[in-house]
């Protein structure tokens, strides 16, 4: 499926909802991003522990709920069915192997802990985690959901209320058959 095919996959205002907001998309790079005490993480790169995939075809969405401190994220991507797979497998598997690690961004270091958690049974894999990112004694807790339908991959992260609030929704409509 091409970019443009996985947009109209994704989660919108009139699936959410008016208590939220469309957040505006960062092009941000995170050249300055490392992760430190996982090897298997390091050995990726940079772009998994900052959350980029790197699958040829992609389309995100953010939002924020009414109280700014809760996000929600959907990335849809799509690439052939094998790698995609091994690559999700990859890239979640090196999470799990280490429920605590250091990323680095700049000079400011970030605790992350790993808790993996139950997913819905959709799809043909699925992979679910609780992170706890600490920077500055302050604690940040994010709920991630990765679910791969054949040549698909839907991520759901955020605020982990409002990940478990519409992951069924967001998994129907991007794992919905094409036509």
């Amino acid at each position: 499926m091409t970019s443009a095919e996985l947009g109209p996959r994704l989660l919108d205002l009139i699936d959410l909802g008016s208590d939220y907001r469309v957040k505006p998309e960062t092009t941000s790079k995170h050249d300055d991003m490392a992760v430190v005490g996982c090897p298997a993480l390091e050995k990726l790169g940079s772009g998994p522990a900052d959350g980029s995939l790197d699958f040829p075809n992609q389309a995100k969405v953010s939002f924020t709920y009414a109280s700014k401190d809760s996000d929600l994220s959907e990335e849809v991507y799509s690439d052939t069915e094998e790698k995609i797979s091994v690559r999700s497998r990859e890239i979640f598997t090196a999470m799990e192997s280490c429920p605590k690690y250091q990323m680095v961004s700049g000079n400011v270091p970030i605790d992350v802990t790993v808790q993996k958690v139950t997913t819905p049974q959709r799809g043909d894999e699925q992979w679910g985690h609780v992170l706890t990112l600490t920077a500055g004694g302050r604690p940040s807790v994010m709920k991630q959901i990765a679910v791969r339908s054949g040549n698909v991959l839907i991520v759901l992260s955020g605020s982990p209320a409002l990940v478990d609030a519409h992951v069924d929704k967001a998994l129907a409509k991007a794992l919905k058959p094409a036509g």
